[in-house]
Parts: structure tokens; sequence; C-alpha cells
């Protein structure tokens, strides 16, 4: 029953740019300042990685290209075909030709050479991404809704000389900003499909070199240069966001940045859902967004595969068949769709009336933390659905905007895989909150990630003050951007000189409690010296106590062990004893995979059994939890007091 906080989040015009109201279940850590922590981790300093050899990006691939085997990474298919895979291999020899390509067509193996990348998701984009990393280039994404006039205005603010793009019609609409004079400082156009000959001659007129992405990379073959990798602490991509008024906001972000992201969502759900080699993951959200580029990550890092669509967003479903997806990276607007359209098929009051019975019946489960696909419901009314998504999905992971309580309810239960929902913004990398494992209430998107801190402050021009749990949401750690690209204006009102990031957004901590003291119970009294234990947290509390029981025939011979001598009633008193049980009860917790927040941090010994006589107890012998907690009141005050 560790501390939560809901935190509702609400848009701040003249601040923030999200323009949506979010609420967050937290299990966190405070400290002097105010500022909260995840209670996952293995100390008191902030994730900067998860694995020693990933650290920036290129180390990532090259994480997934060792322990994959040379397995299948990148897979496309054409309509009604199959899915077709490039291996890891093929993918890393491709990304060193065209980063080689590029060098040999004037661009520099440093991170102050910016290459635009002009696509929809498919193989040849997560290519050129990985030639950038390969030689310390840095990425810039394009994309259609920004609108021509910030395109324009990106390929000009950002100095960019080199642009890949996907298909014909968006190298002509590059070329006419070149007529216009808008951008004369782009001088590359490479395409990934192929082109007419009409096509180079109109960019050979306004002075910009237009070649295919397969002629770059036979360049890069014939001129083979070694990697050039980057730091940690370099710069990886620039991320421009719309904002709400004027020109769009390059976002800096570095290597640093982006694995520290990813690795506090690792940290998170290293105990129940762990990456795996053969995780699959259909990628559909933009690339250009952070969002996918950090769920994607976490799969090339641990050697999994990731198939695209075929571009259509109406083919999506026929796709994920083909696919059979395990990862699902999803905006709330299509879970909306998939739950309408499930309900639409109910076109009856009892087809109905069934759906949703079943559908209570499972989310029951859930609220227990049973998350499966086998039950009797799934199969008389879940089984299609689930087969709609492929009927592999273990993991679905949404962010970006709210996600309803009621869809995200039914979706948890109807498809019986995990739903995890985070929220965050582009200058945070992607996320900053996450859904905690085993907590599968709706209507919030979880804890402060292990990487960073987040606090609130008071916004007084509207009357919220962090005295009342409510203010502007900050995030501080090593997944906060680096500022705005050329913009030191807009830098320095969303980075304070302590290094917090201003969101803009409006939060509100509410208390509560989440953590099943049950399950920790029983992985402790499989100590050898205790007999019973009692498991108490209190939510305005930052850990657990516990009441136990030694076993009288055991503990003698125990204690014995550790050269602690004396009768059952002498024991019970004994302060190394007390310590010596609280260590052995630690070591279960850690083999049992719990994790820091879950583990009590101070025992009591009581010599008297818990038992239906003296009321601690019910007739089928399950603990009577609020006859426990008053009767041990005193106790647990002093052990709060003492371990404070």
């Amino acid at each position: 029953m560790q501390t939560q906080e809901i935190l509702r989040v609400l848009r701040l015009p003249e601040l923030g740019d999200l323009g949506q109201f979010f609420r967050s279940l937290s299990a966190t850590t405070l400290d002097s300042g105010g500022a909260r922590r995840s209670v996952i981790g293995d100390g008191p300093q902030l994730l900067t990685h998860y694995y020693d050899d990933a650290r920036t990006m290129y180390e990532v691939f090259r994480r997934g290209l060792s322990i994959s085997g040379n397995g299948p990474c990148l897979g496309f298919r054409n309509p009604k075909q199959p899915y077709q895979w490039l291996s890891y291999q093929e993918v890393a020899d491709r990304a060193e030709f065209l980063g080689s390509g590029l060098l040999q067509h004037n661009c520099k193996p440093c991170t102050d050479q910016f290459i635009g990348v002009f696509a929809q998701n498919r193989p040849e984009w997560i290519i050129a991404e990985l030639a950038c990393y390969t030689y310390s280039m840095v990425v810039i994404p394009l994309y259609d809704t920004l609108g021509p006039g910030a395109i324009r205005y990106i390929i000009d603010t950002a100095d960019i000389s080199t642009v890949i793009v996907d298909k014909p019609q968006k190298a002509v609409v590059l070329l006419e900003h070149v007529e216009r004079k808008e951008t004369p400082g782009l001088k590359l156009i490479i395409l990934m499909e192929p082109f007419e000959e009409a096509l180079k001659d109109r960019g050979q007129d306004c002075g910009v070199v237009i070649k295919s992405m397969q002629a770059v990379e036979d360049c890069g073959q014939r001129n083979h240069h070694v990697p050039v990798p980057p730091k940690p602490s370099d710069l990886s991509i620039v991320c421009f966001t719309s904002g709400t008024t004027g020109n769009p906001k390059g976002a800096m972000l570095t290597h640093g940045n982006v694995v520290a992201d990813f690795s506090g969502f690792l940290k998170v759900t290293e105990k129940v859902i762990f990456p795996r080699q053969d995780d699959v993951l259909i990628s559909f959200l933009p690339l250009a967004h952070m969002f996918e580029r950090v769920i994607q990550s976490v799969v090339y890092c641990h050697g999994g595969r990731v198939g695209f669509f075929q571009g259509d967003i109406r083919l999506l479903s026929d796709d994920m068949k083909a696919l059979c997806p395990t990862i699902f990276p999803v905006v709330p607007r299509l879970l909306n769709r998939m739950y309408d359209k499930i309900f639409s098929q109910a076109d009856t009051s009892l087809k109905r009336w069934l759906l949703e019975f079943a559908a209570k019946r499972k989310q029951a489960e859930v609220r227990s933390g049973i998350i499966r696909n086998d039950s009797i419901w799934d199969e008389l009314f879940f089984h299609k659905i689930q087969a709609g998504l492929g009927g592999s999905v273990r993991m679905i992971v949404t962010g970006a905007a709210p996600a309803s309580p009621t869809v995200l309810g039914f979706l948890r239960a109807a498809l019986g895989c995990q739903v995890y929902e985070g929220y965050g913004q582009t200058e945070c990398t992607a996320g900053c909150t996450f859904t905690t494992p085993g907590d599968w209430t709706s209507g919030h998107v979880g804890a402060p990630l292990p990487c960073n801190h987040i606090k609130l402050v008071d916004v007084k021009e509207l009357n919220y003050w962090t005295s009342k749990g409510e203010g502007e949401i900050c995030v501080r750690g090593p997944n906060v951007f680096k500022g705005y690209l050329k913009d030191p204006e807009r830098t320095k009102e969303a980075l304070d000189d302590d290094g917090w990031l201003h969101t803009g957004d409006i939060g509100k901590w509410l208390p509560g409690e989440y953590i099943a003291p049950e399950m920790i119970e029983n992985i402790y009294i499989r100590g050898e010296p205790v007999a019973q234990v009692y498991v108490h947290g209190d939510s305005l509390k930052a850990f657990l106590v516990g009441i136990v029981v030694p076993d009288p025939e055991v503990m003698p011979s125990w204690a014995q062990k550790r050269g602690i001598e004396g009768t059952y009633a002498e024991l019970c008193t004994n302060k190394e004893l007390k310590k010596a049980i609280l260590e052995d009860m630690v070591r279960l917790g850690k083999e049992s995979g719990l994790h820091s927040f879950e583990q009590v941090k101070a025992i009591h010994i009581h010599s008297d059994m818990f038992s239906v006589q003296n009321g601690l107890l019910t007739p089928t012998l399950k603990a009577k939890r609020p006859e426990l907690r008053e009767y041990f009141k005193k106790q647990i005050e002093e052990l709060y007091s003492i371990s404070m």
C-alpha cells in the first residue's frame, strides 16, 4: 500500500502545447525540494542507461545485431503478400554503405551535419537513421502535417543540405522551395523510390542533385569509410514540434536522452514483461515523433523485429494479421475506434448485454492481477477480437493523448494483454511517467520513470498552488532535452537554470493505495524462521512495515546457527535476531523479484500467533486486515517513527 498520487493535467495556453487532460497514478519518493521520483531503481541516482554496452543509439542497434544471431530485423509487405525481412546484418551493412555514400557527397561525420528524412514509416527510414548514427550525424525528421511553410522553415533554420525522401512527390515539394529561393542551402535529395529523369533535370536546373538511395549506397560500398560512432552526450536527433503559435521548435535530443528514456521503460517493466528476441512490433505511428522511436529502440536493443504497415491505415488490421505482432504501440484515437467497432458489432441488446457481462467478469480478474487470454470468456467472446490484432499481442503501449478509462478498462479485459499508458512530451524525449506493472486501474498514466524527477510549481496567475498539491508539472533528468535549436529565448522559457523542464501542463497529486500486501506476505512466509507475517502500508508514508510471528519450533535452532541463544520469548525481544530475520525476508523478496518499494523496511516481532480465537484470523484462516491494523496500531506507529 505504497504512496500513490493521481496527477491531473490541464492545458496552460500561455505555457504549454498539449491541450489535454491527464491523470497519473504514481508510486514515488519525495525529496526535500518537493520533487518526486520513482521508487523503482537500484539507488538514489536517476537511471541513465540499462546496458553498459548500449549507451548510444548506434550501440543499441549493434547490441541487437549481436544477440539476434543476424536474425530478421525490418519487415515490409506488398498487398496480400506475406512479410519480407531484412536481417540485422543487411540493415547494418546498408547503413554503413549509405553513410559512406553521404560522406562522398560532401557530408561530414560529425554532430554539426544535419540530415533531413522526409518519408513514411518503412525500412529505409531506419536505414537512413542508422546511417547517420554510424557516422555521428544528426537526423531531422520532416513530415507532411507540419505544412509546406514549416518544412521550409526547418530546412532553412537547420541549414539542411541533404534530405532523404520516399516518393518523387516529396522531392517536388522540396524543389519548389529551392526554386522560390526559400531554401538555398538544399543541395542533395536522395529518393527511396524510383523516379523519372525529368525530376533529375528539374533539380539540376536549380542546383540540386537528385540521386536514388541505391546509387548512394553503391557509391558508399565502393568508397567505404570506417564508422565514426557518437558519444552519449552527442546530439542524435532534432525533433521539430508544431507548438501552439509561431514557427516550429526544434527539440535537441542527445543519444543519452533517448537511451535514458527507454531504459526507464525497461526498468519499470523488467520483472513482468521484459522484451524478448522473438518480439515483433507493428510500426505505423509516425517515426517523426519520439513515442514510436523510443518503443522501436527497445525492440532493436533486444534483437527483436519491426514490421512496417503498408502505408494505409485502413489496411492496418490486415497487416497485423499477417505480422502477428507481440508489441502494439498505439494512440488513444485508434483504441477508441477499436472499442466503437467492437460494440457496433453487438447489434442487439442481448449481444451487448452479454459482451458487457463477459467484460465485467474479466475486468474483475484484471483488478486482482490476472492478465490472460485463455478463459471461457475469451473463448466465447474475445477470441475474434484478439485474432483481429494477429492473436499474439502481449503488450500495448499508449500515449500522446489522454485515454478513456472506459475504453482502456474494457480493452485490458478483452485483449487479455498488458496495457501501459504514459505521459510526456518531446522535450523529455517521449515519456516521463508510465503505468506501474500490476496496477491495472484506468484513468491514469503511471509513476515517474526512474530516469526523471517530477515536481509541481505554483502558477499564481491561474491560482494553482503546490500547498494544495497543484501546480505546473516540471521534469528533470537525463531524458530532458538540451534546448531548442537556434532558439535561446524559447529554450529559456522551457528550461530553468536548475535544469527543470516546465511542461506547461497543470498537475494535481491525490493520495491512494495500490500495493497488494497478500502477495508480499506470501513471499515472506517462505522464510525459515517466519510462521506468520502482516505487511502494512500507509498512503502518507514512503515505505512498508511488517509484524512477524516467528515459528516457535524452528526459530531457536535458526537463531543458534547465528550464535544467538535464548528461549522463544527471549529471542522475540532480541534486536540482533530481529535484524537477521529482516535481512532474510529482504533476501527472499529480492529473489522473488520484489521492487525496493515492495520490501518492508522495518519489522516488529510478535510472540503470539494470529488466530480465530484472538480475532485476527477469519474462520477460513485468512488475515483480518482491519483488525490486525488496529491491534498493532501502536507498534506500527513506533516502526514508522523509528525508521523515519
